[in-house]
């Protein structure tokens, strides 16, 4: 007899735990039901139907993904980012909650710089799946924007993102290392770049290790150089009006407010994570 929802949600669940899966049931949940294609209330009130040989072949699979340390939503292929399905991909780093706080920060400025001018223009560096552009972007319907990344892969990844929740026509891809190709000025400079440092990256957890792209984790030998890349140029492409939101690691807001401030910057806010752990910072020229 074939399994049922429950079946094999109690199945994946009981598997995790035995494997030392973080959050068992979580994950559990959120690959079934991604799977299935089921509502997380569906995932209840369905919970009786049986499977077909061909659903289970597929969760089976999925689960034994899971197990050798792949994250559930590169296994589904896509992961919401402030109220966005965005599609992943093999060099984009996979959209995490701690950076939607850096779209929250930069939000009250982009809305504040609204209200006296229309035709904002923000610039993504190190775009990715094109996640913080994009949402900034959609809560802003008068900008327009530009993800930059040097990975031709990631770009292709945000341009799909872009079309599939109808942004493509105020955002434009640009592959460029830095400021190298980047062309205009912007009132709004954002950017999660890689900020870990090279010697540290491999007691990451293999989740992160063997599925996110190093180049978008290795910041250099003390986690640091894209913040000295941005900080060189940002003068002169960001408006006299306009500000730089960064994400930052835990340890890093006293070195990070050094690099922008020997360049011309002042730090308007800094803010914590969930976790309270410093994760963004917000720069204007002083």
């Amino acid at each position: 007899m074939s399994s049922t929802v429950a079946d094999m949600l109690a199945d994946a669940r009981r598997r995790f735990t035995e494997a030392g899966i973080v959050d068992p049931a979580t994950d559990a949940r959120l690959l079934v039901a991604g799977l299935l294609k089921l509502s997380p209330t569906e995932l209840l009130t369905r919970s009786a139907e049986r499977l077909s040989a061909e659903q289970a072949e597929l969760i089976f699979k999925a689960l034994e993904r899971r197990l050798a340390h792949e994250p559930v939503h590169r296994i589904l292929g896509e992961r919401e980012f402030y109220g966005l399905p965005l599609r992943l991909s093999a060099e984009t780093l996979e959209p995490r909650p701690d950076t939607e706080i850096l779209v929250d920060t930069v939000l009250v400025y982009l809305k504040d710089l609204a209200k006296a001018q229309s035709r904002l223009h923000i610039l993504d560096m190190g775009t990715g799946t094109g996640a913080i552009c994009l949402a900034l972007l959609s809560e802003c319907p008068d900008a327009s924007g530009v993800g930059s990344d040097i990975s031709a892969d990631a770009l292709l990844t945000a341009r799909s993102n872009a079309e599939r929740n109808g942004l493509q026509d105020r955002f434009q891809a640009v592959q460029s290392s830095w400021f190298e190709d980047i062309q205009g000025s912007f009132h709004v400079i954002v950017s999660n770049p890689p900020y870990i440092a090279s010697n540290v990256i491999h007691d990451l957890a293999p989740e992160v290790t063997k599925f996110d792209p190093a180049a978008a984790l290795d910041g250099g030998p003390d986690g640091l150089d894209a913040y000295k890349a941005i900080a060189k140029d940002a003068a002169r492409f960001i408006r006299p009006d306009g500000v730089v939101g960064l994400e930052i690691g835990y340890d890093q807001r006293n070195d990070v407010t050094a690099i922008f401030e020997a360049k011309g910057f002042r730090c308007l806010k800094s803010v914590k994570d969930y976790g309270q752990n410093d994760r963004v910072l917000v720069f204007a020229l002083a």
